[in-house]
C-alpha cells in the first residue's frame, strides 16, 4: 500500500472515513443492483410463463431469446440461456405462494385481509430480492419445488448472511428436516414469547461427524471430541450459542454436581445445559438434566435472565418413552438424538469462534468436500 501523502493525523483519520464510507456505498450499490436485477428476472419469469412462450416460439426459444436480448442490450452480461430457465423455475416456485395469496385476497370480503395478504406477498419480492443471484439458483436446484424448504433456506439466508458454500453445506446436511424438531416441552413450561424461539434452536438429531468418531467411544471419549472441535460443535448448535464451561461445576450443599456442557444463548437470554448421552434414553435421564436446570435457575441464572432449558442429546430415543418423560417435568427440556457417521472435511481446531472464524470455517469444509 502506497504511503499517504500528507502525513497530519487529522488528515489520515479523514482519508480511513472517506475509505470506509465509500466501500459503504458500494456495498449498497451492490445490494441496489442485486435487488433490481432479481425484480427484473421475477418479471421475466412470469412473462415467459404467462406467454406460454415455450409452447409458442419452439425448442429454441431460451437461447434465441438470450441472443435477441443481448443484441438490443449490448454489455450484459446476465442474460445466459441458463440464466433465463432459471427465471422460469424461480417465477413457477415462488408464485405458489404468490398464486394462493392473491386468490384468499380475492375470495375475502375483507379489506383488510386483502391488504395483509398485499403486503405479505410484497415481503416475500423484498425477501426474494435480497437474496444473490447464485443463491437463487441453488436453492431451486436443491428444493426440488418444495416451496417451504425454499422460503426457509431464503430466510436462514438473509438472517445469517449466508454466502452460498456456507448456504450449500447447510442443505447438505439437511438443516430444514432438523431444525426445529425435538421433542419437548416447551409450549406448556416456557411463557409464549419464548417457546417457539426455544423450539427453534433444536435440531434433531444432531450431527456430530466432525468428531472423527466412528466406533469404540464411551461419553468421555464423544464429549473430550464435541470439546476439541468446539468450532464446529458451535456452527451444528447454530447461532447464538455462547459457551460457558465443560463439566460446569455446581456446588448444591455437601454435594458437587457437574454439568456436561453448560452454554448460554444470547438471544434467548437463558443458560442452556446440555447432556450428552451414548445410551438409548431413558427415565432417569429426565431426572438428571430437569435437576441441572433447577440448579442453574438457583445458583447462576440473574433476575434479568429468562428459565434456563435443558437439552439432553441422546444415541437413540423412543419418542414415546420420551414424550412420557417430558410430561412428568415440570422444567422446559428437549430430547434429541446424535448421529456420527455423516461425512465432514477434516476438522477445524480452534476455540470459541467469531462469527467471521465460522465464516471461513464452513467455506473452507465446503471448498475441500466439493474438490
Amino acid at each position: 500500500m502506497e504511503k499517504i501523502t500528507i502525513t497530519d493525523k487529522s488528515y489520515i483519520e479523514w482519508i480511513e472515513k472517506l475509505s470506509r464510507r465509500y466501500r459503504q456505498s458500494q456495498i449498497r450499490a451492490a445490494v441496489k443492483v442485486n435487488s433490481e436485477m432479481l425484480r427484473f428476472y421475477w418479471e421475466l419469469g412470469k412473462d415467459i410463463v404467462e406467454r406460454q412462450a415455450e409452447n409458442q416460439y419452439g425448442k429454441s426459444f431460451y437461447a434465441n431469446l438470450s441472443k435477441d436480448l443481448r443484441k438490443i442490450i449490448p454489455g450484459v452480461s446476465g442474460l445466459t440461456e441458463n440464466n433465463i430457465r432459471y427465471t422460469k423455475r424461480l417465477y413457477e416456485l415462488y408464485s405458489q405462494v404468490h398464486a394462493n395469496l392473491q386468490q384468499v385476497a380475492e375470495d375475502s370480503d375483507t379489506s383488510n385481509f386483502q391488504q395483509v395478504a398485499e403486503d405479505f406477498t410484497t415481503s416475500i419480492l423484498e425477501n426474494l430480492c435480497s437474496v444473490p443471484w447464485g443463491h437463487h439458483i441453488l436453492i431451486i436446484d436443491k428444493v426440488k419445488g418444495d416451496i417451504s424448504k425454499a422460503l426457509f433456506y431464503i430466510r436462514k439466508t438473509i438472517e445469517n448472511g449466508w454466502s452460498r458454500s456456507v448456504l450449500l453445506n447447510w442443505i447438505d446436511t439437511n438443516l430444514y428436516e432438523r431444525e426445529g424438531k425435538a421433542i419437548s416441552n416447551f409450549k406448556t413450561m416456557l411463557p409464549n414469547e419464548m417457546s417457539d424461539l426455544a423450539q427453534e434452536i433444536t435440531r434433531d438429531p444432531y450431527d456430530f461427524a466432525f468428531t472423527g468418531i466412528t466406533k469404540h467411544y464411551n461419553e468421555r471419549k464423544l464429549k473430550d471430541a464435541l470439546l476439541h472441535n468446539i468450532v464446529d460443535f458451535l456452527i451444528e448448535l447454530g447461532t447464538g450459542f455462547a459457551y460457558v464451561g465443560k463439566e460446569y461445576r455446581l456446588q448444591i450443599g455437601e454435594k458437587e454436581k457437574f454439568i456436561d456442557l453448560l452454554f448460554y444463548h444470547l438471544n434467548l437470554r437463558c443458560y442452556v445445559a446440555i447432556e450428552v448421552k451414548t445410551d438409548d434414553f431413558d427415565f432417569p435421564d429426565m431426572g438428571q438434566i430437569g435437576g441441572y436446570v433447577v440448579a442453574v435457575n438457583h445458583l447462576l441464572k440473574r433476575p434479568e435472565d429468562n428459565p434456563t432449558i435443558g437439552l439432553l442429546i441422546c444415541k437413540k430415543k423412543n419418542a414415546t418413552l420420551a414424550k412420557y418423560a417430558l410430561e412428568s417435568s415440570n422444567q422446559p427440556i428437549a430430547i434429541s438424538e446424535y448421529e456420527l457417521e455423516r461425512f465432514y472435511p477434516q476438522k477445524i481446531d480452534g476455540m470459541v469462534p467469531t462469527i467471521a472464524e465460522i465464516e471461513s470455517a464452513l467455506d473452507r469444509r465446503t471448498n475441500e468436500k466439493n474438490d
